[in-house]
């Protein structure tokens, strides 16, 4: 059963995300306040998941693909609607969609291939700015407006796209720099 649990955890992740949808669809104080809780809860399972695996020794495949995604979904979501409800620029939103399907497109030829893609600290870090940012936009209107949570959040957010460009850039190159010696066959063969 424990050896489960990191990927229960991720799995729960990827269930919060309707949760906080239904809870930000209308942007009261309130509800912004209650969606901002749901979308920590859920980026706060990023960490637990993948902590319990190292610590347990439950690292698995399956983990290594659905972490990734819960994320990607996550963030994606709540980009979109803070879209929608014009607290982020749609560019933005679009740009860090982007980058997140050529990063899982390059990796899952990657994993045809063999090769381990290793998250950078980069990646580490253009997630948390991100999750920071998210939840100052998804705070904006519950606080005063002294505050200039819309400011710090954009602010955050514009420092989570440059990391996102710079940590693509570090995966093609991880990628082709392990693609070289195989003189780009793909057969993995020498």
């Amino acid at each position: 059963m424990l050896a489960h649990l990191p990927n229960a955890i991720t799995v729960s992740r990827i269930l919060l995300i309707p949760v906080f949808v239904l809870c930000f669809l209308e942007p009261t104080p309130y509800r912004s306040i209650v969606a901002a809780a749901v979308f920590g809860l859920a980026a706060l399972t990023d960490a637990v998941d993948g902590y319990v695996a190292r610590r347990w020794g439950h690292v698995t495949r399956l983990g290594k693909m659905l972490d990734p995604i819960a994320d990607k979904l996550l963030v994606l979501t709540a980009l979109f609607l803070l879209v929608d409800f014009d607290r982020v620029q749609a560019w933005v939103a679009i740009v860090l969609a982007g980058r997140e399907l050529v990063v899982t497109g390059l990796r899952g030829v990657a994993a045809r291939e063999g090769i381990d893609l290793t998250p950078e600290t980069t990646g580490k870090v253009k997630m948390a700015a991100q999750v920071v940012a998210i939840l100052f936009l998804i705070l904006d209107e519950a606080v005063p407006g002294s505050l200039n949570f819309h400011q710090w959040g954009t602010a955050i957010l514009f420092v989570s796209l440059a990391l996102s460009l710079i940590s693509a850039a570090q995966y093609i190159q991880q990628f082709v720099l392990q693609m070289l010696p195989r003189g780009g066959s793909g057969t993995g063969d020498t």
